[in-house]
């Protein structure tokens, strides 16, 4: 049985929701944040970064959502979630992980840390200035790079689209914080990854959990 450690609204829905177009059975393990649950001992000892999601399966621990995801599609290859390994397909995909994690997450993150999650005195408001341009920047070469293609990859969805696609959410649901993703066809492409039925059923488990 696969067990996932996490928080609704969070990394940690990326993962589930690759779960669910797998058609995984899994257990999803609710870690409080607000209530300091990642840094109790018993969760250290998983993740001692003291952060969400962590994947156990068998012997296997892992962080990182990225890899999980990228783990998850291998293990179901049938899911056609991940493409073959020494295929150009697979360098693309890997190629637009890279860019979500490195260029999209990284400047919304930079934010998020300098406006609640890091400790007062390590805040530096200047930083969301630059942040918000280099978010801003990203969206243009995504953008470009998206054209009119349906998926990221070839004429399927990937976990390279569900990465993207939550990361793109993210920074829409920031209430009045809220971000502009700019391009008509950004939106358009995450209007369409975030109605396929398993994200749905994702919100559906997660408002359980809550």
């Amino acid at each position: 049985m696969i067990k996932v450690y996490g928080m609704p609204d969070t990394r940690s829905t990326r993962v589930l929701w690759v779960l669910e177009e797998a058609n995984a059975d899994y257990e999803f393990i609710k870690v409080d944040l607000g209530k300091g649950e990642a840094r109790e001992e018993s969760y250290l000892k998983l993740n001692p970064s003291g952060k969400v999601p962590t994947l156990i399966h068998d012997d296997l621990v892992l962080t990182e959502s990225a890899a999980i995801c990228t783990y998850i599609g291998d293990l179901f290859p049938d899911s056609n979630l991940i493409p073959a390994c020494r295929t150009s397909e697979r360098a693309i995909y890997n190629q637009w992980c890279y860019f979500a994690m490195t260029e999209l997450e990284q400047p919304l993150w930079s934010m998020a840390k300098h406006r609640f999650a890091l400790p007062k005195e390590y805040r530096i408001r200047e930083m969301l200035i630059t942040a918000n341009y280099e978010f801003d920047k990203a969206l243009d070469v995504f953008s470009l790079r998206l054209s009119d293609s349906e998926f990221l990859v070839g004429d399927r969805f990937t976990c390279a689209d569900l990465i993207v696609a939550n990361i793109l959410s993210w920074a829409k649901r920031g209430g009045k914080r809220a971000m502009s993703l700019r391009h008509d066809n950004i939106e358009q492409y995450l209007e369409r990854m975030l109605s396929r039925e398993a994200f749905l059923r994702v919100q559906k488990r997660e408002q359980e959990v809550l």
